[in-house]
């Protein structure tokens, strides 16, 4: 039997907490909404929706955005999230570049910087280096940044963060994270950048719909990320995806490995599809131009069968091992390659599988031209800094 004695004195406040949160979460997913609809989408009565708002907007996490047009009667105010009530950063690391944006808390960009990578300035002075240059860009406070997601081409231990192998990046091995955590005053997070990029394409592009799929990087070093419903498959040492080192038929177990100090790994499907493999190919046919991805959409152009042939059976003996284990309902392929090749190598990809393994995948060009890994970044920072404003949560 429940006490009620006892129970009721904390109800209330659990059932505010709980009405606060959904009408937070509807406004973060549907954008400025009219009384009425948080009313009708949430389930709350009028009554209670309208206290829900008023208290929100006291604690300055709702505000008027707006009028609602059209209908009889007075205009009815739109409500929707306070954009000055935080602030993220997403960072994009590569041994070439870094790309960075700071956004507020409805994830609107105010300021945005790409820049050379430095590999001879530390990963903790080179973060604060570039969180100060966004701050200062969007006229705004520290403070106000409430979190910051650093994406990497690594393999990050999921239960430490610990950076276990930082392709082209050694600086980035080990415990890095800790030192930048210790220079930066940010919430600071780590994640690998495929995964961020599955987390993008989950999201914004072709796999909103797909109950499960597998984002086949195909970059400077191939990589892959694998998604059921909304959970990541990352692995015990974060090494789910890591496609560059698994070993593959018609490929040479020793050629094209990773050779970074203690990291000495066969990289089989590296030597065939990473970007000095696909730049090769492309010189060979005569399709080659300044990059993989321009080689890539050359060769859709001029329809460079053999080419884009020979490129999409590369492609296929990884989706197809892929496969085989996992059975997934789509497969999105990613990177610069990925989109330039579009639909020239995904239905040839797709043809390819299916005479390879008993898997038979949907295979599609990623949607995504514009730096996926920032956006996955983005998404996941904000998510974070919403927990933290509207709920609390550390």
């Amino acid at each position: 039997m429940i006490d009620h004695m006892t129970a009721s004195p904390g109800r209330p406040r659990l059932l505010r907490e709980l009405n606060d949160r959904a009408a937070l979460e509807l406004l973060a997913s549907s954008g400025a909404l009219t009384r009425s609809q948080v009313s009708e989408m949430t389930g709350l009565s009028k009554v209670t929706a309208n206290h829900v708002l008023a208290r929100l907007e006291e604690r300055g996490l709702v505000v008027k955005v707006g009028a609602q047009e059209g209908g009889p009667g007075p205009n009815a105010a739109l409500y929707g999230l306070n954009p000055a009530s935080g602030q993220v950063i997403a960072i994009e690391v590569y041994p070439d570049t870094t790309a960075a944006v700071l956004a507020d808390i409805t994830g609107r960009v105010l300021a945005e910087t790409t820049a050379p990578t430095d590999a001879t300035v530390e990963p903790a002075e080179a973060v604060h280096a570039i969180v100060a240059h966004l701050v200062r860009a969007a006229r705004t406070d520290m403070a106000q940044v409430q979190a910051c997601v650093i994406a990497l081409p690594a393999v990050i231990e999921p239960a430490t963060s610990r950076i276990r192998f930082c392709y082209e990046m050694p600086a980035w091995d080990g415990d890095a994270i800790e030192e930048i955590r210790r220079n930066v005053p940010l919430p600071v997070t780590i994640d690998n950048d495929v995964n961020l990029a599955a987390m993008a394409e989950r999201a914004l592009g072709v796999a909103k719909d797909a109950r499960d799929f597998v984002l086949v990087w195909i970059g400077r070093g191939p990589g892959s990320a694998f998604m059921v419903g909304d959970q990541l498959l990352r692995g015990t040492a974060g090494a789910a995806g890591e496609l560059g080192a698994m070993p593959v038929p018609g490929s040479d177990l020793g050629s094209g490995g990773f050779d970074r100090g203690r990291y000495e790994v066969a990289a089989a499907f590296q030597a065939l599809v990473g970007a000095p493999a696909v730049q090769e190919l492309a010189e060979r046919h005569q399709t080659a131009a300044e990059t993989a991805a321009k080689s890539v959409a050359a060769a859709v152009r001029s329809a460079a069968v053999d080419f884009l042939d020979e490129l999409a059976w590369r492609i296929a003996l990884g989706v197809a091992s892929i496969c085989t284990v996992l059975d997934p309902e789509l497969v999105v392929l990613g990177s610069h390659v990925g989109f330039a090749g579009g639909d020239e190598i995904a239905g040839r990809v797709q043809r390819a599988v299916a005479g390879m393994c008993l898997a038979r995948p949907r295979v599609t060009a990623s949607t995504i031209p514009d730096r996926p890994v920032v956006r996955g970044a983005l998404l996941i920072a904000v998510a974070q800094a919403r927990e933290r404003v509207f709920f609390g949560e550390p």
